[in-house]
């Protein structure tokens, strides 16, 4: 097993990995852009590394410089977390061409299922299900209106390097397509770099869902469990569940067993995810497959009693599965909320700036994966996630309560956050009883505001009131500490470092940052 691995990423994911490895005795190390030196995952690590400015292409996305700073370091492996470089297959060459571990899967692996269209070439080999639609990129507008005329509309203009529902584009006429292509590809050069499009018969009402798989470096794959990820706003994930409540369990086996099948076609190790959209009648596509780790794991997680991270760790260091297909077994229900700092009341606009007071939830059946504290500034050059607040219980009924009574929890004073939108889901009818699809949020967010929706929006002020005036320090008393034990918005100094940035003072040599001042 690994004695130090470098976590190549920010906020609640780097922690979220940082724990994993102190459970297993693995020292972690954090890296750290010049907004993120109070963060809380710097914080957290046994070491840090600076990386460079704000910008993430001086920082997070530059291969270099994480490579040296896990030289520096001594990390013996690097984990992606999700996003910035998890799924770029040239940075897991680079790491193994400087003999360290990528703590996900080949490069090679990535390559054939990154681009869509070449994902859908070989499971069109692999016999592997897809939803109607070309496996190469449209050559011209000719060959965009014959496709379509075929497989009939609505249809879906898809950049082949998509991903983060940017490049994506419903045409309901011949009319519209035309200039529909072009506004696609040119979406799809300015977001990826790549202009390639493809065409899908968009499939009516359908919901997504997506299947958990794990492959070992001994020629083992197996499928954990399903996620319902339909609740999305512009394709983008914002609630996500497991088990799905539409999929019975002969669903779940058909659609397990074509998830490995994906990943012995790609010859696929460690963490991945087989993404279909489903029909009313059940019947299952593949959509694409991420080949990272998920941000909605910790459902998965819940549900099945396993611990993904830990799991990829020992995958990574050449263990075979603890664990074998039969021995997965599912238990009660969990579902995920995504808190993010924007405002739902002006269309979603993002709302970094300082948390002047941090109420969290608690209770039975309750975990929170945060990367934030009171007196953290959110800066606005990243993705705006903040947390993800995950309620686990017997069934959906108990899990939907749940996070009711932790939503009245939770407070986050000093910017705008998306919680008020989760009260409005989980008290709508549709979603209590399981009916939802993929449009279901943008249908929700047309209708108006009433009722105990606006009552549910005026409890966290009460609680905020009433725990203000519960932590008043006495004379004498200690600063308040945040919820992870530290002084908010502790002051540091910075000293120089020999590549001429800077880092806070004390962080040269290893330290358990709880103790660190």
């Amino acid at each position: 097993m690994f004695k130090r691995i470098l976590i190549a990423n920010r906020g609640e994911i780097a922690v979220r990995v940082i724990r994993a490895c102190r459970e297993m005795g693995i020292e972690s190390v954090a890296v750290y852009s010049d907004v993120d030196r109070r963060a809380l995952h710097v914080r957290k690590a046994d070491l840090c590394e600076y990386l460079g400015p704000a910008q993430a292409s001086e920082s997070y996305l530059n291969i270099p410089k994480i490579l040296e700073a896990a030289r520096r370091s001594g990390a013996e492996a690097i984990h992606p977390g999700y996003g910035f470089l998890s799924e770029n297959a040239k940075f897991a060459r680079a790491c193994r061409e400087a003999g360290i571990v990528f703590i996900g899967p080949s490069p090679e692996s990535m390559e054939m299922m990154g681009s869509k269209t070449k994902a859908r070439q070989n499971m069109k080999k692999a016999n592997v299900p897809f939803v109607p639609g070309t496996d190469t990129g449209l050559k011209s507008a000719a060959e965009a209106l014959e496709v379509a005329e075929k497989i009939g509309y609505p249809v879906m203009l898809k950049a082949s390097a998509g991903g983060g529902g940017k490049g994506m584009r419903m045409v309901t006429s011949a009319k519209e397509l035309t200039s529909a292509l072009e506004t696609t590809q040119s979406e799809a050069q300015r977001a990826f770099g790549d202009s390639e499009v493809y065409i899908e018969k968009f499939i009516e009402s359908p919901r997504h869902v997506e299947m958990q798989i794990f492959g070992d470096t001994h020629g083992n794959v197996i499928y954990l469990a399903e996620r319902e990820c339909s609740v999305q706003r512009r394709h983008q994930k914002v609630l996500e569940e497991a088990p799905c409540s539409f999929v019975d369990p002969d669903m779940r086996r058909r659609m397990g067993e074509v998830a490995v099948q994906v990943g012995k076609a790609a010859n696929y190790v460690n963490a991945g995810t087989v993404e279909f959209l489903v029909d009313a009648q059940k019947n299952f596509y593949f959509l694409e497959m991420n080949t990272r780790l998920q941000v909605e794991h910790p459902v998965t997680e819940m549900v099945t009693g396993i611990d993904l991270v830990q799991l990829q760790l020992r995958v990574a260091a050449g263990e075979p599965l603890p664990i074998k297909q039969e021995d997965i077994v599912l238990r009660g229900h969990a579902i995920e909320l995504r808190v993010y700092a924007e405002d739902p009341d002006n269309s979603f606009f993002p709302s970094p700036g300082r948390i002047t007071r941090l109420i969290s939830p608690s209770g039975p059946g309750i975990r929170r994966d945060s990367g934030m504290y009171e007196g953290w500034v959110v800066p606005l050059d990243y993705d705006p996630l903040l947390a993800k607040l995950i309620a686990y219980g017997e069934d959906r009924t108990q899990v939907i309560n749940r996070l009711r009574r932790a939503l009245a929890e939770y407070f986050i004073g000093g910017i705008k956050t998306n919680i008020s939108l989760f009260r409005r889901i989980l008290l709508h009818p549709d979603f209590q009883a399981g009916r939802v699809d993929t449009g279901f949020l943008d249908r929700l967010l047309k209708e108006p505001t009433v009722g105990d929706e606006r009552t549910a929006r005026r409890v966290p002020i009460v609680a905020l009131a009433a725990a203000i005036f519960a932590q008043q320090p006495a004379p004498g008393a200690q600063p308040a500490r945040n919820d992870d034990g530290l002084h908010a918005a502790t002051p540091r100094t910075a000293v120089t470092t020999e590549n001429g940035g800077t880092k806070p003072s004390g962080w040269k040599t290893a330290a358990r940052n709880e103790g660190v001042r």
